[in-house]
């Protein structure tokens, strides 16, 4: 486990109806790098990264960030702690009727006070970090799906999080772009001196840009360390996954 974790989950499980999605997970977040979460579609993935944000309860366990558990507080002060944290979701889900940098005011009209010459400049210099100053007038539908994906992080990043969720964020892109997504979180995190936690299928975008990778695998984590270690699992089922190869323990 790492020294310092900005975020942690402690025994979570979690279940929709029948459906056991987590089971007794634990989960923590280093501070200052990167976590990189695999497992095989539908595992929950982004469950995770729901808990960590408060917008899903565990039934059981507990979710904390910065030490306050965030399953058990009123919904003001929850509201508050999610104002360090941003999830990208996997689609950008920007308002197709908003404009690419009305898009990226959002947080910061909702939670700020900041005059309109303000809230311009600072959704601005977001864009600019994602490569998309110029695109500050354009409709969602004028921009390609690598662009939307790098729209959706200006959005996440804008207010400046301490911890920022990316849900599958190369998922439907080229090698290219995937490529230019990576190097972007990396860049990112360095930028902002922050925390990110990934979700995604992609393993050489993973190998390249995680400090910490996960592995969950029938609601529980089985591997956790530095990427390297994890890779280097003598666990089948990991060496199986990463291994892409149909033959092991998961099955097919």
């Amino acid at each position: 486990m790492p020294d310092g974790a900005i975020a942690r989950l402690d025994g979570v499980s979690l279940a929709f109806g029948e459906r056991i999605v987590l089971r007794n997970c634990n989960l923590p977040i280093a501070e200052g790098a990167i976590t990189c979460i695999v497992g095989l579609s539908g595992a929950g993935k982004s469950t995770i990264l729901r808990l960590l944000d408060g917008l899903a309860k565990p039934d059981s366990g507990h979710a904390y960030v910065r030490d306050r558990d965030i399953c058990h507080m009123p919904e003001t002060e929850l509201n508050t702690v999610r104002r360090s944290i941003s999830l990208s979701f996997q689609f950008a889900a920007l308002l197709d009727s908003l404009t690419l940098g009305d898009n990226v005011s959002l947080p910061l009209r909702e939670n700020t006070n900041m005059s309109e010459g303000e809230i311009r400049k600072t959704v601005t210099e977001a864009l600019d970090a994602v490569g998309l100053s110029s695109s500050y007038d354009n409709l969602p539908a004028e921009l390609s799906g690598g662009m939307l994906k790098r729209a959706g992080f200006a959005r996440a990043i804008v207010t400046r999080p301490d911890l920022v969720l990316y849900d599958e964020p190369t998922t439907g892109l080229d090698p290219i772009s995937v490529h230019l997504i990576t190097q972007m979180i990396m860049r990112l995190r360095e930028r902002s001196n922050g925390t990110a936690v990934v979700t995604s299928h992609d393993l050489p975008s993973i190998y390249m840009m995680a400090d910490y990778m996960a592995m969950l695998f029938e609601g529980a984590i089985i591997a956790y360390g530095p990427c390297a270690d994890v890779r280097k699992s003598q666990n089948p089922i990991v060496q199986q996954f990463l291994a892409g190869s149909d033959v092991g323990p998961i099955p097919v």
